[in-house]
């Protein structure tokens, strides 16, 4: 399993208004926490007065490292069809927050979950959805005149050349597709050169 389906870009402000309150809908490709913590910080500088920033995210190939967050609204009547939903949609890296303005009139807590999950559903369906393919990054040292075979070889693997320092022992780094790892690792092995993958 070497790939998996998230968004393309990010959607942002989608609009869904229940009963006087306005629920807005965000959805972000993420790759990391740090990336989540990020775009969290930053919608709480664009919306400081919203009464609810709930949100739910998958990560991992198999979404194994998952959070879904109420944020003040009674519990699981939020974060989780938010989460719900990117289960729904079979997607991972995918960040997906609902921002509430509270308008006046409690939904209750059966009102609360539909119309968190009609949002979330809403601003997924406003993506579009892809599949990625997962990458490794290879760093090989080799001298400079086998910077030809080299190049030939990686081109063949479609590798995506992330740097290159070419001195008389040259070293480039870049990406590859998990998948085709093995191969190019055996092909850099009998060509007896050093090299690392992670």
């Amino acid at each position: 399993m070497f790939e998996f389906q998230t968004i393309e870009k990010p959607i942002e402000d989608t609009l869904l208004k229940e009963k006087g309150s306005k629920f807005i809908g965000f959805a972000y490709p993420v790759n990391s926490e740090a990336e989540i913590k990020d775009r969290l910080n930053h919608l709480y500088e664009i919306h400081p007065k919203a009464t609810h920033h709930c949100y739910a995210y998958r990560l991992g190939i198999n979404g194994e490292n998952y959070r879904a967050n109420d944020d003040g609204e009674p519990s699981g009547s939020a974060g989780l069809p938010i989460y719900n939903q990117l289960l729904a949609h079979q997607i991972t890296n995918v960040l997906v927050v609902v921002i509430r303005y509270y308008g006046g009139t409690k939904l209750g807590v059966g009102g609360l979950v539909k119309t968190y999950k009609e949002s979330a559903k809403f601003t997924l369906e406003e993506a579009e959805i892809i599949t990625k393919k997962l990458e490794s990054e290879i760093e090989i040292r080799f001298k400079f005149s086998h910077q030809n075979q080299i190049f030939t070889l990686l081109n063949k693997y479609d590798a995506k050349i992330l740097d290159f320092d070419a001195q008389e022992i040259c070293i480039i780094r870049a990406n590859i597709k998990t998948a085709k790892k093995e191969n190019i690792s055996n092909e850099l092995s009998e060509m007896l050169l050093e090299f690392n993958i992670s």
